[in-house]
């Protein structure tokens, strides 16, 4: 969760809400229906302990055509993240060479998911602790950096459009129910990682977008290609300003390590139904091996055709589906009336945001 999106989503959402109290509303409503999903996605994962997440829910609560659909949703949701997440390593590591370098990362970071979840969630807690460390610097430096003057907001304003955009930025707890298999107390341990997760990462999200709006103001957030860099600089510490960049190419790189484990582990789940080719379901040595390498060839593709901005569109669209899908499957779960209440409000607002982002991409 603590990823790309913390780096480089303020100043899009900021143009898109144009002005920081929106910003900081859509923030709020961003964060609710990822939790109402978080939630959802908890309870399940605690009743199906098993590879697949939504794909499996739907499948059990709703039927073939739902999980069919979240699965599907999730591979080309999350392969073009994995895509738009190579391509931001290349952009920030050699512009020059981005292509190659974000081929050579997935290469390389798959290699390293085929030793196994242990390996892959070492690997996750050292690029997690590097990214806190980097967000602390730049939120210091964002502490004692002048007061941007104040400037007229814009006109109008889209919440809901600039809650979307934020909501990618959470992106990233159902990849833990998609482990289901390889975690032990999986009925315990996967509802408390869950919920754990999604309070620290709001914790830090509310931290750093108001040092960005406290420093850099509306506007200037709104313009600004890599906020945390440009409020280092404001700081007058220019010379952490690489250390910063630097740390947003190590978040990418967490980010895509555990994407591509939560994808493989999917594709082996629609594979041992029929819904993939049945090949890709071996596993060895607790690795779902066929499926990762199999991922990591869409996704070395996609890197080689595709674009940056087209990918994350892509991701959007599609992770949205996914968890309208698992808050449909939350709700047939027995339980006390405020679970139906929680999982009907993240379906609806699922839908709603979708369908504004994909009125965004749309021309006209």
């Amino acid at each position: 969760m603590l990823g790309a999106g913390v780096f480089v989503v303020w100043g899009p959402a900021a143009a898109r809400a144009g002005s920081g109290p929106r910003l900081l509303l859509a923030l709020l409503l961003a964060a609710l229906v990822a939790a109402a999903n978080a939630a959802s996605s908890a309870r399940l994962a605690a009743r199906y302990p098993e590879s697949g997440g939504a794909y499996v829910y739907g499948y059990e609560r709703l039927g073939p055509w739902a999980g069919r659909l979240a699965g599907w949703s999730f591979l080309i949701g999350k392969s073009a993240s994995c895509a738009a997440m190579a391509l931001a390593i290349g952009a920030y590591a050699w512009p020059g060479q981005q292509r190659a370098i974000g081929v050579a990362a997935v290469v390389l970071l798959t290699a390293v998911n085929l030793r196994g979840i242990a390996k892959t969630a070492l690997a996750t807690r050292a690029l997690v602790a590097v990214t806190l460390i980097v967000l602390v610097t730049a939120v210091a430096c964002g502490m004692v950096a002048p007061v941007a003057p104040a400037s007229a907001d814009a006109a109008g304003g889209d919440v809901i459009g600039a809650a979307g955009l934020i909501f990618f930025a959470f992106a990233g707890y159902a990849r833990i129910a998609t482990l289901g298999e390889e975690v032990r107390d999986p009925a315990r341990a996967i509802p408390r990682a869950i919920g754990i997760a999604f309070g620290a990462v709001l914790a830090v999200y509310v931290g750093v977008a108001l040092v960005c709006l406290r420093v850099l103001g509306s506007a200037g957030l709104a313009d600004s290609a890599a906020p945390l860099a440009d409020v280092t600089r404001a700081a007058g510490a220019a010379v952490l300003v690489p250390v910063v960049r630097g740390g947003a190419v190590v978040a990418v790189v967490g980010v895509l390590l555990a994407l591509i484990a939560g994808v493989g582990r999917t594709a082996l789940a629609m594979a041992r139904r029929g819904d993939l080719p049945r090949g890709l379901a071996a596993v060895r040595r607790g690795v779902p091996a066929r499926a990762e390498l199999a991922v990591a060839g869409v996704v070395i593709v996609l890197v080689l055709v595709g674009g940056l901005g087209s990918a994350i569109a892509l991701s959007s669209c599609a992770v949205l589906i996914y968890y309208a899908v698992a808050n449909a499957a939350a709700w047939t779960l027995p339980g006390r009336w405020w679970t139906r209440l929680v999982a009907t409000f993240g379906l609806l607002a699922c839908l709603v945001i979708m369908a504004a982002t994909l009125r965004s991409l749309l021309p006209g």
